[in-house]
């Protein structure tokens, strides 16, 4: 049985993982001396991960799989009752991020290192985070749900937009932005 829903998660997280790796890359060049700050690009590079992951595709997990898996296995509760907290703390996590970028906007080169900082703690929370589903609640969401289970949560994963376009494509046109403005290898950028 192939779940549409599980699927559907895995490629908006390899999006999410596509866009860190990204901004661990130009960090990784401005570190080096390689890439001068564009400080732009890198507030769009986070505004898509507020937007996208953070405000539709966290919601998504907690209302239809986690609500579903909680009341199937009770082995399942303790890592659903943690990724939801981290859901929770979305808002907070990306203030965090962007006033790091703010900062190192505003003190230039001695503000690096601080938005460095944020930017890896938040990539490694969210590394931890993605595996934790596919390596502990994908599997158990397997084990313990139902056929009718995954058609309903099927069912409200394919009737959403796709996340990554938008209601009217602005999502896609800030991944377009972002790809088109980014240096190589993350974009097609200079």
């Amino acid at each position: 049985m192939t779940i549409k829903s599980l699927d559907i998660i895995h490629d908006e997280h390899r999006a999410l993982a596509a866009m860190l790796s990204g901004l661990r890359s130009i960090a990784s060049g401005i570190e080096a001396g390689r890439l001068k700050p564009d400080y732009d690009l890198l507030e769009s590079m986070i505004e898509y991960i507020d937007k996208v992951p953070e405000k539709v595709h966290h919601p998504k997990e907690d209302q239809y799989l986690f609500a579903k898996l909680r009341q199937r296995c009770a082995e399942a509760l303790p890592v659903i009752e943690r990724l939801e907290t981290e859901h929770r703390q979305g808002d907070a996590r990306m203030a965090t991020l962007r006033d790091a970028l703010a900062s190192y906007r505003q003190q230039g080169e001695a503000g690096f290192q601080g938005y460095h900082e944020a930017l890896k703690t938040y990539i490694e929370q969210e590394w931890k985070h993605m595996n934790t589903e596919e390596r502990e609640v994908f599997p158990l969401a397997k084990a313990h749900l139902t056929a009718e289970d995954w058609a309903e949560i099927d069912a409200a994963f394919l009737s959403n937009q796709n996340p990554w376009e938008g209601a009217a494509g602005e999502y896609r046109a800030l991944f377009s932005k972002i790809v088109n403005i980014a240096p190589a290898p993350v974009g097609l950028g200079g």
